[in-house]
């Protein structure tokens, strides 16, 4: 179904500014496509002088004294601390990064300061009064990813009744540029102090406004991780139902909206995104002259585009409603009618609300019947036992919808797919399995007396424990038969599965530390390119995803670590010791002179490698380790939001140039010769190139 609104051309460009100012992001900035191919460069502003400088840093230091004392008294809930620390945390990032060049962005720093010192000063009088106050506000949480402060926009109602559940709508905002001062204009934008305000909001559910990590990650990796982490905080501060989560979006935010509720269909009760591509390629390739068009792929840089594009996800739409907007004068109209073609080949509905004569952003008058649309789903809310799934996924780390659940896959980056119903005895009919060799039931279903299981016509054997245990079941196919193989808590998964499944970027959507060697490299030049490795992944983490990067010597590391986090581990078997001590138990062959991996054997000498793996350690199931590498992509790929997508699989074969000490961050001399991806066992025999 397509819904259009015709406006008269004499209004339209009022309309279309104010949409910008009230659309569906706050604050919205619309992609860098939409600016002219050429920009006049304007006057050099005035740097912030070393007596500004000084006089900013004599205020911030006492400030961050203050907040370590509050955090060491240990009964400070950490949310609050962190509803003050995120002041401090992007005036840092300001001074460290910049552009302080201008009168306003000096503001905006003194501003910074001055409502961190409100807000230590509040709770260290036991009060926190933000927390209270009804209308827009500015709160933070640690992210268990970095340990690092990441703030949030909130809007509660007026009509919020802290003994109700109220309804929740997640917004995503649009594309930001991953500057220095960027957090502090995130937060400087929407804060409104932490008294009541004269303004009324008369909406009737909470709104929420991910920072995302800022910059263009695309809400992807951790990315998604701060969006979740962020609605779990406002769980701990209000009623919400989770039955009634919105999540909605424009422009960036569109992408992410049509990513994260089409892969993860059962988090949400609808989806709203507007203005928002759903693919990277022919979006790459068919855009505005002046967008950087993607160069020639590799096979695995193709093959990790199923991962991260959203239109390979449509048929999930059948488990969430989505309800899309976007003017016909986007430039990205063409995805719009795009993911409608995909919709009509599944053989869903598609709502997509085309406004006419629009640019990149809808007017308000849209933006007001897509609200309506999915309060209409809102108000009813999900169904928390849907008696018929139909789920695709193309990997496991979108394994999950409702109570299925995808344990293994014959084929990753394939399509695979399953579809269930309960029958009217409360029995299970699972009709269709494709690419897929275990899954999971998960309560309610199978829990009534007498129920039974179906897959494919024939009725499997439950054994006693699967009937009223309140505990999913795991089903798996052996030899061409199903059969049930004992409740998820009870069974072990080998191979990759949910949360272990690659690639090397998943690493850090979780909780990770970077461990660096601190012993005798045996090739010095590994041993420097290591470093440099270690070197640029530091840095693009602080610039581009607002943290610092966990990092310790191999010395250092505790048992701790290894149960919790996933390892990232620098060097080489020499100067690593952790290397070296999982070393005999990967699919490679590394010495003082041969590196081989499968069919890849090279000299270590000036050849390294890139791969991420389960961690084989005693006491860390579900964790990774990955061998010199931070993120996959780096400053030229998160320019854009489309360009952030794996570049390497598995594991990479690279070539090692010089690699100096005091070159720039950014700078790595390395060529990529082969990368893939490790089988459905984690084994390289049978790894594709």
């Amino acid at each position: 179904m397509n819904i259009t609104r015709t406006f008269p051309s004499a209004w339209r460009q009022a309309l279309t500014l104010f949409a910008i100012i009230l659309t569906l992001t706050s604050p919205i900035s619309l992609a860098r496509a939409q600016q002219p191919a050429t920009v006049a460069k304007p006057a050099e502003p005035d740097p912030l002088t070393d007596a500004e400088r000084t006089a900013f840093l004599a205020e911030l230091k006492p400030l961050q004294e203050r907040l370590t004392t509050l955090r060491a008294v240990g009964n400070l809930n950490l949310d609050r601390w962190a509803d003050a620390q995120l002041f401090v945390k992007a005036v840092v990032w300001a001074l460290d990064f910049g552009p302080i060049s201008d009168a306003n962005a000096r503001e905006q720093v003194q501003k910074g300061l001055g409502r961190a010192k409100q807000r230590i000063d509040a709770l260290a009088a036991g009060r926190h009064p933000w927390t209270e106050k009804r209308g827009r506000s500015v709160r933070g949480f640690i992210s268990e990813v970095d340990g690092s402060v990441q703030p949030y926009h909130l809007i509660v109602p007026s009509s919020y009744d802290p003994a109700k559940p109220m309804r929740l709508d997640v917004v995503l905002h649009g594309s930001t540029t991953a500057t220095g001062i960027g957090e502090l204009r995130f937060i400087n934008g929407f804060d409104g102090g932490d008294e009541e305000e004269p303004t009324v909001f008369a909406n009737n559910f909470i709104e929420l406004r991910p920072m995302g990590r800022l910059g263009e990650n695309a809400y992807r990796f951790e990315g998604e991780t701060d969006v979740d982490e962020a609605i779990e905080a406002v769980c701990r501060d209000y009623q919400i139902d989770r039955s009634r989560i919105v999540l909605r979006g424009s422009s960036l935010g569109g992408v992410g909206a049509w990513q994260l509720g089409l892969k993860r269909p059962d988090r949400y009760v609808a989806v709203g995104p507007a203005a928002g591509p759903v693919d990277t390629f022919v979006f790459a390739n068919s855009a505005w002259k002046h967008f950087v068009r993607l160069e020639p792929l590799t096979s695995w840089q193709k093959t990790m585009l199923h991962m991260v594009d959203a239109i390979d996800y449509t048929a999930n739409a059948r488990m969430v409603p989505v309800v899309a907007a976007m003017g016909d004068q986007d430039p990205y109209y063409d995805s719009h009618q795009l993911i409608e073609k995909e919709f009509a080949k599944e053989g869903i509905p598609f709502v997509g609300l085309v406004d006419v004569g629009a640019g990149h952003g809808i007017t308000p008058k849209v933006m007001e019947e897509q609200l309506s649309l999915l309060g209409e789903y809102a108000a009813k809310g999900r169904d928390p036992f849907p008696k018929q799934i139909h789920f695709v996924t193309w990997t496991l780390k979108f394994s999950r919808c409702n109570w299925i659940e995808i344990l293994g896959l014959k084929s990753h980056y394939e399509r695979a797919q399953i579809e269930a119903r309960v029958e009217a005895d409360d029995s299970i009919n699972v009709i269709e399995l494709n690419n897929i060799t275990r899954f999971a039931i998960h309560p309610p279903a199978l829990q009534a007396a007498g129920a039974s299981l179906t897959i494919r016509g024939v009725k499997i054997v439950l054994p006693k424990f699967s009937s009223r245990t309140n505990r999913p079941i795991v089903i798996e196919q052996h030899a061409g038969t199903w059969r049930v193989q004992g409740t998820l808590d009870a069974v072990t998964l080998i191979g990759k599965r949910p949360g272990l499944q690659g690639p090397i970027d998943d690493a850090f959507a979780r909780p990770f530390l970077c461990v660096r060697g601190t012993g005798k490299p045996w090739n010095p030049a590994i041993g420097d390119w290591a470093d440099a490795n270690m070197k640029r992944f530091a840095d693009e983490w602080r610039r581009h995803y607002r943290g610092d990067l966990p990092l310790k010597n191999d010395t250092e590391v505790t048992d701790d670590d290894v149960s919790r986090k996933n390892l990232i581990l620098f060097g080489d078997p020499g100067s690593n010791s952790w290397i070296n001590k999982i070393l005999p138990q990967l699919s490679i062959k590394w010495n003082n002179d041969t590196l081989q991996l499968g069919k890849e054997i090279h000299s270590s000498h000036d050849h390294g490698i890139q791969l991420i793996h389960p961690n084989p350690l005693p006491g860390a199931a579900g964790r990774y380790i990955v061998l010199n590498s931070g993120h996959t992509y780096h400053d030229q790929e998160l320019r854009f939001s489309y360009m952030v997508f794996p570049r390497l699989g598995d594991w990479a074969i690279l070539k090692v140039g010089e690699n100096r000490a005091d070159a720039p961050a950014s700078t790595v001399a390395e060529k990529v010769l082969n990368s893939g991806f490790f089988n459905e066992a984690w084994k390289v025999e049978q790894i594709r190139y």
